[in-house]
C-alpha cells in the first residue's frame, strides 16, 4: 500500500500548480523532506518535498500538467510496511477527520519548556481549528536542524512560521527537550510538519470533488477568428495570474490618477559624480530608483493612510514599509517586496533591489520574497515611458511610476533654462484616498527628490 503524495498549499491564496519538472523517477529511493517536482504556482517557482521516506512507485501528472491544491501527484511506498496504513496522507473524503486531529488539544507545557526562545505549543499560538502550514524552506530548515515545528512560535501573517523565526532558534543554540506529556497530548504533537501540509491540503481538497481532484476548472474560451500564419501562444499560469489579479483590481478599486513633474538635475549630477566610486566600494550599481524610493519611504512616513489598504468595512493602515517593485522577464512580470524598506539607507535599498532582481532573472524568488507589499514603486522609466497609469497592485492603497528622465527647456524666475526632469504618476484607489492627500504626499517626494545634492547621506 503506498503513500499518496498530493499537491500542497504552497502559499496563502495559491489554488494550483504546474508541475515543471519531476526531480525524482519511478523507483528512486527518497528521504523525508527531499524535493520531489519543481512546481510553477501562481506566485513564484517552489519545491515539493517529500512527506515521508521510501520508493517512488508511480508518477500520476506529467510534467507540463496543471493540478489544483490537493490534487494527487506521486504514489511513494513507505520503508516499513506497518507503519504505512497511519502515515498515509487523507484522501479528501478522509480530510475532517485529519483536521480533528490537527484540533485536538495540547497539554500546556512545562516552565522550563515554556522558558525555551521560541517554543510555544500549538494551542498557544493558533485557535483552536485552526491548522499550521509551512513552506518547504522552512520545514527543509527545520529538518536540517532538529527543529521541531510545532514548538515554534510563528511572527508571520497569523502566527505563520517563517525561516527567520527558525533560524533565531538556529542561532540561539536550538530548541530545548520538553517534559513528557500525557499520551493523548503526544498523539496530537505528532503531526509532523510535511503531515500538517498534506492534511491542510487534503481538507481543502474535501471543497473540490469526492473523486481526486486531477484537473482545475475549465478556462471560458473564446471564438477569435484566426488567419495563416497566426502564432498560439499558451497562456502561463503566471501569465493568467496577472491577468487575473489586474482585472480584480480594475474592477474592485476605483482608480483614480494624479502626477507631478519633478527637476531632479541637481539628483542627476550627484548620482553621476558618486557611482563610480560606490561600485567600487559596494559591488553594487548605483541607479536612480534607490533614491525615488528613498523618497518615497519618508513621504509615506508623513502620509501612512497613502500605506494602506482597504478591508471591506475598515481601512487598515500599516505599520511596517514594505515597497513592492516591477521586475519584468521576458514572458512575466514580478512584484518582489523590499521589507521594512524606512529602516535602510541608499545603500540597502540598492543591495536590495540588485537582489531581488537577481533572484527574478534567476527564478529563485521565494513566497516571501513576493508577500507583504504596502505600497508599490513603478520603474517605468526603464523602458523610456514619460507618461503612464499604472494599475494598483492590490490590496495596497497606491502605486506610484517613476518615468524617464529626461533633460527639457523650462521656465525658472522667468528665464529659459535646460533642466533633467522627471514625471512621477501616481494611481490610488479612491474608497481610500483622496487628492487632497495624494497631492501632499507627491509634493513631499517633489520636495526630497528636489533637495538631493552633495550633502544626501548614502550610508
Amino acid at each position: 500500500m503506498a503513500t499518496k503524495v498530493l499537491m500542497p498549499q504552497l502559499g496563502e491564496s495559491v489554488t494550483e500548480g504546474t508541475i515543471t519538472r519531476w526531480l525524482v523517477n519511478v523507483g528512486d529511493m527518497v528521504s523525508k523532506y527531499d524535493p520531489l517536482a519543481e512546481v510553477s504556482t501562481d506566485k513564484v517557482n517552489a519545491e515539493v518535498p517529500s512527506t515521508v521516506a521510501g520508493r517512488v512507485t508511480e508518477i500520476v501528472v506529467p510534467e507540463g500538467e496543471t493540478v489544483a491544491v490537493g490534487a494527487l501527484i506521486l504514489y511513494i511506498e513507505e520503508q516499513g510496511g506497518s507503519a504505512v496504513a497511519e502515515s498515509e496522507p487523507s484522501t479528501p473524503a478522509e480530510a475532517p477527520a485529519a483536521a480533528e486531529q490537527s484540533a485536538a488539544p495540547i497539554t500546556a507545557p512545562t516552565p522550563s519548556a515554556a522558558a525555551t526562545a521560541g517554543a510555544v505549543t500549538e494551542a498557544q499560538q493558533k485557535p483552536a481549528g485552526q491548522k499550521q502550514r509551512y513552506s518547504p524552506a522552512v520545514m527543509r530548515l527545520a529538518q536540517e536542524h532538529g527543529i521541531d515545528l510545532s514548538r515554534v512560535q510563528g511572527t508571520g501573517m497569523e502566527g505563520r512560521v517563517t525561516r527567520k523565526d527558525v533560524q533565531a532558534i538556529i542561532d540561539a543554540g536550538g530548541q530545548q527537550p520538553v517534559a513528557s506529556v500525557p499520551e493523548a497530548s503526544i498523539t496530537a504533537a505528532a503531526v509532523t510538519p510535511a503531515e500538517a501540509v498534506q492534511s491542510a491540503a487534503s481538507a481543502r481538497a474535501d471543497h473540490l470533488s469526492q473523486a481526486e481532484p486531477t484537473a482545475i476548472k475549465a478556462q471560458p474560451t473564446y471564438d477569435i477568428p484566426m488567419a495563416t500564419g497566426d502564432q498560439v501562444i499558451p497562456v502561463t499560469p503566471i501569465r493568467r495570474t496577472i491577468a487575473s489579479r489586474l482585472v480584480q483590481s480594475k474592477q474592485e478599486a476605483p482608480h483614480a490618477w494624479t502626477m507631478v513633474e519633478v527637476d531632479v538635475t541637481k539628483l542627476v549630477a550627484f548620482r553621476n559624480q558618486v557611482k563610480d566610486e560606490f561600485k567600487r566600494k559596494e559591488g553594487v550599481s548605483l541607479t536612480f530608483l534607490p533614491f525615488f524610493i528613498k523618497a518615497v519611504v519618508e513621504a509615506l512616513k508623513e502620509y501612512p493612510i497613502i500605506n494602506s489598504t482597504w478591508a471591506g468595512d475598515k481601512i487598515i493602515v500599516k505599520k511596517d514599509i514594505n515597497i513592492s517593485i516591477a521586475v519584468a522577464t521576458e514572458d512575466a512580470l514580478f512584484v518582489p517586496v523590499i521589507k521594512q524598506a524606512d529602516q535602510k539607507s541608499i545603500l540597502g535599498i540598492a543591495k536590495s533591489i540588485e537582489e531581488l532582481a537577481s533572484k527574478t532573472r534567476a527564478g529563485k524568488l521565494t513566497m516571501d520574497d513576493m508577500t507583504g507589499g504596502t505600497f508599490t514603486v513603478n520603474n517605468t522609466g526603464s523602458f523610456g515611458s514619460v507618461l503612464s497609469m499604472p494599475i494598483i497592485n492590490s490590496p495596497q492603497a497606491a502605486i506610484l511610476s517613476v518615468e524617464s528622465i529626461v533633460k527639457r527647456p523650462v521656465v525658472i524666475d522667468d528665464m529659459i533654462a535646460i533642466r533633467s526632469m522627471v514625471n512621477l504618476c501616481l494611481s490610488l484607489d479612491h474608497r481610500i484616498l483622496d487628492g487632497l492627500v495624494c497631492g501632499r504626499f507627491l509634493h513631499s517626494v517633489k520636495q526630497k527628490l528636489e533637495a538631493i545634492g552633495p550633502d544626501t547621506k548614502l550610508y
